[in-house]
C-alpha cells in the first residue's frame, strides 16, 4: 500500500516551499509534488527588489535554491510528477500522476499561475522562435537586437528594464496612455534611455518564416494598423509579454470553490473541502508577491498540522 503522507504539498513556489519547509519542521511527513521546475514564477525573475530581508543582488532562482534547501533540511520529501486527477473528499485525499499515486491526510494546493498570451494572430506559431514570455530565460537570444514588450505592469517595466541589459533597444507597447506599474519603477524606466514607448496599441498579428520577422500593430484609439519588420541586418526581433497570469486551477474545477479560476479561501487558506488548503498566486487574494505567498504557505501547514492534532 501506498505511504499516507501527513501533507502534500502540490507546487514548489515560494508558497509550496514555505508550506513544505513549515511542515516539515512541525515534524510531520511531507511530500512536495512539482511537475516542473522550482520556483514558479519567481524563478524566471532576475532582479528582486522589495522581499524583505534579501541579499544584496539577489536572483529569483538564487531564492528559490536557498528555499528549496530549507524544505529539504527539515525532511519534505520529493517527486517530480504530473498530477492528472484528485480525489480530496474523505479522511484520506489521493492524488493520481502519471508516475503514481500518491496519498495524504492533508493537501496544499500551491500550482500558481501561467503568463497569459499576448492574443495576436499567429502568436502560437512563434513561441520561443521570437515570443517569449521570460526575459531571463530568453534575454540573452536578442543580443544587440530590438525587442519590444508587451504590457504596462510592474512585471512588465521591470522586464523591459532587465532586457535593456542585452538588447540595443526595448519598445514597451501598452494599450493604455500610461503605465500601470509602481510610481518609483516608472521613474527608473523614463530615464532609461534605451526604452522608448508605445502608447494605446496593441499586437494585432504576428509574421514571420521561421522565426518573428515582423508584426502589425494596431491604435485602440484610431484603429490604425501599423507594420513593423525587423531590421534588415537582424532578420528577427524579440516579443515578449507581460500582461498578467492565468491560474493553474484546471485540475480542480467543479471541485474547489472558485472565483474567475482562483481558488477561493479563508483568511487561513482553508478551501470549501476539510482539509484541504490553497496557497499563493492560486488563490484569491488581493496581492501576488514572493512575500505573500510564501506567508500563505506557512499558514496552510501551521493550519495542516492543527487539523490532523484535533483529529487525533
Amino acid at each position: 500500500m501506498s505511504k499516507i503522507y501527513d501533507v502534500i504539498v502540490l507546487g514548489a513556489g515560494p508558497a509550496g516551499l514555505a508550506a513544505g519547509l513549515y511542515a516539515g519542521r512541525s515534524r510531520l511527513s511531507v511530500l512536495i509534488i512539482e511537475k516542473g521546475q522550482d520556483g514558479g514564477q519567481i524563478a524566471i525573475t532576475d532582479e528582486i527588489e522589495n522581499y524583505p530581508g534579501q541579499v544584496e543582488g539577489d536572483s529569483g532562482p538564487s531564492l528559490i535554491a536557498r528555499m528549496t534547501e530549507q524544505a529539504k533540511h527539515f525532511g519534505a520529501e520529493r517527486v517530480s510528477d504530473l498530477i492528472k486527477s484528485v480525489e480530496l473528499e474523505g479522511d484520506v485525499k489521493k492524488l493520481v500522476g502519471a508516475k503514481g499515486e500518491y496519498l495524504a491526510k492533508t493537501v496544499i494546493v500551491a500550482t500558481g499561475a501561467f503568463p497569459k498570451p499576448i492574443g495576436c494572430q499567429n502568436e502560437g506559431k512563434f513561441v520561443g522562435k521570437g515570443i517569449s514570455f521570460c526575459a531571463t530565460c530568453d534575454a540573452a537570444f536578442f543580443e544587440d537586437f530590438e525587442v519590444y514588450v508587451v504590457g504596462g505592469g510592474d512585471s512588465a517595466v521591470e522586464e523591459a528594464m532587465y532586457l535593456t541589459k542585452f538588447a540595443r533597444k526595448v519598445t514597451i507597447i501598452h494599450r493604455r496612455d500610461q503605465l500601470r506599474a509602481a510610481k518609483s519603477i516608472q521613474e527608473k524606466a523614463f530615464k532609461n534611455e534605451k526604452i522608448a514607448f508605445m502608447w494605446d496599441t496593441v499586437v494585432d498579428s504576428v509574421e514571420g518564416e521561421e522565426m518573428l520577422e515582423a508584426m502589425v500593430v494596431k491604435n485602440v484609439k484610431t484603429g490604425e494598423l501599423t507594420r513593423i519588420e525587423a531590421d534588415p541586418d537582424d532578420g528577427i526581433f524579440g516579443l515578449f509579454g507581460f500582461i498578467g497570469y492565468n491560474p493553474n486551477s484546471a485540475l480542480f474545477e467543479g471541485i474547489l470553490d472558485m472565483d474567475h479560476g482562483y481558488i477561493k479561501t479563508d483568511d487561513n487558506m482553508h478551501t470549501n473541502i476539510e482539509g484541504v488548503y490553497a496557497a499563493g498566486d492560486i488563490r484569491v487574494k488581493s496581492l501576488r508577491q514572493v512575500v505573500t505567498a510564501a506567508a500563505d504557505g506557512a499558514i496552510a501547514a501551521m493550519q495542516a498540522e492543527h487539523y490532523l492534532a484535533n483529529k487525533e
